[in-house]
């Protein structure tokens, strides 16, 4: 008897390792915004290390779709996820510059759709993976920062960085817990 697959949950336990390596960088990221020590120097750093961290994560999402694009259907979600990285990672890098106030926009803004993406994601999983709340609970922070950061833009950057940093530590560890089920939790998938 040939049991069907669902294709997104193909698609997220071959790439596991890519959630895993997201979750770990944004955890690496929250740690080392926590522990810049001067707030005047630290900002342009800050400010490039997030862009670097957006991209990458950004970069990973857009692999896993591509890579996944012949097994689901919902591959787009991921690649939309990925790409919104991608853009922002870009404009936070090449506009290093920028008022707090922009890149506090860029940052919303960013939370705001991938935590969106995330859920649409978790949404259609529901069904086909255990662990799924891990997913929507990490859109659901995603969102709640966005929409905090969106709405008090004025807030001062170094305040927004040690929020940034607690948001980047928690959504890290989720996703690590998201992977690690992902991998372990897929008995009807081919080895």
């Amino acid at each position: 008897m040939t049991v069907a697959v669902p294709s997104l949950s193909i698609m997220l336990h071959r790439t596991w390792w890519v959630l895993l390596l997201r979750g770990l960088v944004a955890i690496a990221f929250g740690v080392l915004t926590w522990l810049q020590p001067a707030a005047s120097a630290a900002a342009l750093v800050l400010v490039l290390v997030f862009g670097a961290y957006v991209f990458v994560d950004g970069l990973l999402g857009v692999y896993a779709a591509i890579r996944s694009r012949q097994q689901s259907r919902h591959w787009w979600v991921i690649l939309l996820w990925g790409l919104t990285g991608v853009v922002v990672g870009v404009l936070t890098v090449v506009k290093p510059a920028i008022t707090a106030l922009v890149l506090t926009m860029y940052i919303g803004a960013w939370a705001l759709i991938t935590g969106v993406m995330q859920v649409v994601a978790a949404i259609r999983l529901r069904k086909e993976i255990e662990g799924e709340w891990v997913l929507v609970l990490g859109g659901v922070i995603s969102v709640l920062f966005g929409c905090f950061v969106l709405a008090q833009p004025g807030a001062g950057m170094m305040a927004m960085l040690w929020v940034l940093a607690a948001y980047a530590v928690a959504f890290g560890v989720l996703m690590v817990i998201l992977a690690l089920k992902i991998r372990k939790g897929a008995p009807w998938l081919p080895a």
